[in-house]
């Protein structure tokens, strides 16, 4: 079965026999295109998404409005946010964007205290979503708290890239902007400068990593 070859794949580590059986009987397929608001911020979550395809970008937002780039998750991988929601019961605190069309398999709240007991494969899984986003909260906590705009565009564009396994990114300097919560007109400076350091060739809608 496709599904189940997708999920053994792409989440090695569920591959229990009946946890996969148990994963393919409660879960729902569904598809999202490109600038989709998966999860928005004081959403009720009811349910767990487990990406098959695709690629989400986590945004945090301020008592303003404004937004902040987090993280992307991509294949094979899922939210810690969303899912200590799912857990707890509570509203999200972050708003998940599908940056790559996504397939997702959601999965219903209900289950996840009961496969944290019943099975091991699920609790390693959840235990290491938690050390892995907690690392990335990390990193944009420091990029946010220590570096300057300049290292912070250098360090989105390069998390950009590994996302798509590509240095040719589509984007604009907006939308650049939109996510680092700074204005176009930065952006563009600093991008100008790096081309000038050799560091990416700019051209419209695009831009490319060189080093």
């Amino acid at each position: 079965m496709i599904l189940k070859k997708a999920l053994q794949e792409n989440y090695p580590i569920l591959s229990t026999p009946d946890l996969i059986e148990e994963i393919m009987k409660v879960g729902q397929v569904h598809e999202m295109e490109v600038d989709e608001i998966l999860i928005d911020i004081n959403q009720n979550v009811k349910n767990l998404p487990l990406l098959l395809e695709g690629s989400v970008k986590i945004l945090r937002e301020d008592e303003q409005g404004n937004e902040v780039f987090l993280y992307y998750v991509d294949q094979g991988n899922t939210c810690a946010a969303t899912l200590t929601c799912c857990m707890d019961s509570k509203k999200s605190n972050v708003r998940a964007i599908v940056e790559e069309k996504a397939v997702f398999l959601s999965i219903p709240y209900e289950y996840m205290d009961i496969w944290m007991e019943k099975y091991k494969a699920w609790r390693d899984f959840i235990l290491s979503t938690y050390s892995i986003r907690f690392e990335e909260l990390l990193k944009a906590v420091d990029q946010l708290a220590f570096k300057k705009m300049d290292q912070r565009i250098a360090n989105f564009l390069s998390e950009k890239s590994k996302l798509i396994h590509s240095k040719l990114i589509k984007i604009s300097h907006q939308q650049i902007a939109y996510d680092l919560n700074t204005s176009r007109e930065v952006v563009s400076r600093i991008l100008k400068q790096m081309e000038k350091e050799g560091l990416v060739k700019i051209s419209r809608g695009q831009l490319e990593l060189l080093d």
